[in-house]
């Protein structure tokens, strides 16, 4: 198993939010070579600067060891072409945002260009697989890839199998996971897969608490950490991963699952209202420097 993984030679990260530059680190940090692709060239420069800062404090508080933040920063490369950027890759990882067409259309156009028999990884919470892999005409090499939030420290990796995915692909990543320090689960490709399902009913019924004035954001939160261990309270967390992000899950789980994953008023109301969560410094809490605040 340890071979399949090792096989992986250079990874195509396709976006820069904080999924795609997280799981950058990741990758690099396993050893791979690592293009960053976003179209904006400055964006691009700009994860990779941001990965460098924060691999400088890892180093100053001895979690890493300059030789390793050196090689780490070595094998990553900031990319805006996309032909380039799929020059000798052999996994691609997309984490653009998280709408079907857009993904399809990416996908589609990195597929043949990276090495043949390259294997097609989508970092998506919640859609179709199979539905990627038909549509991009590569299903046997489709994977769902999920990462957690921030790569670098989430253990879980779970790993989604399509309808046409197969099983080389599948023993390769689960293998990778491994080079990569994760445990991976194995889930069929249904909406929302496992983790998402369990944690936007979590997230949708501590806006519906807010909303019914059950409790205060911080007490709904302390609930979570403190009698479930949970190591975030579930409205926090929702900050961390984006208010448009979560309410795009829930609305595509209530199309295809059922009435309980109906998107709260609450957060539809503040994503109309700008309130994303802490990537724009205003959700259900406020972040600042000195740390997030109940809003």
């Amino acid at each position: 198993m340890s071979e399949l993984a090792d096989s992986v030679h250079r990874v195509l990260v396709l976006g820069t939010g904080t999924m795609g530059e997280g799981i950058a680190q990741v990758t690099a940090a396993a050893g791979c070579i690592t293009n960053l692709f976003d179209a904006d060239e400055g964006r691009a420069r700009r994860a990779v600067d941001n990965i460098g800062k924060q691999t400088e404090r890892l180093v100053s508080k001895g979690k890493m060891t300059a030789e390793g933040r050196f090689d780490l920063v070595e094998a990553l490369f900031p990319m805006s072409d996309l032909a380039v950027a799929c020059s000798g890759v052999d996994l691609v990882i997309e984490a653009i945002p998280e709408q079907m067409e857009l993904k399809v259309d990416v996908l589609g156009r990195v597929k043949d260009r990276v090495l043949p028999g390259a294997v097609i990884a989508s970092n998506t919470s919640s859609l179709s697989i199979t539905e990627i892999g038909r549509r991009i005409g590569a299903p046997e090499r489709t994977v769902g890839l999920h990462f957690f939030n921030p790569p670098q420290v989430m253990e879980l990796l779970e790993i989604v199998r399509g309808l046409g995915t197969s099983e080389a692909t599948i023993a390769m990543c689960q293998s990778f996971a491994k080079r990569l320090k994760k445990t991976s689960i194995l889930v069929r490709d249904v909406p929302g897969f496992a983790t998402s399902r369990l944690g936007v009913i979590i997230g949708a019924e501590a806006m519906r608490m807010l909303e019914g004035g059950v409790a205060s954001v911080a007490d709904i939160d302390r609930a979570m950490e403190l009698g479930y261990r949970h190591p975030m309270g579930p409205l926090k967390l929702t900050d961390l991963v984006g208010l448009d992000v979560r309410l795009a899950i829930l609305e595509h789980l209530h199309r295809e699952v059922g009435e309980q994953f109906r998107p709260p008023t609450i957060l539809r109301q503040m994503v109309r209202a700008g309130r994303l969560g802490k990537k724009v410094g205003l959700g259900f809490y406020k972040w600042t420097d000195a740390g997030p605040e109940p809003a």
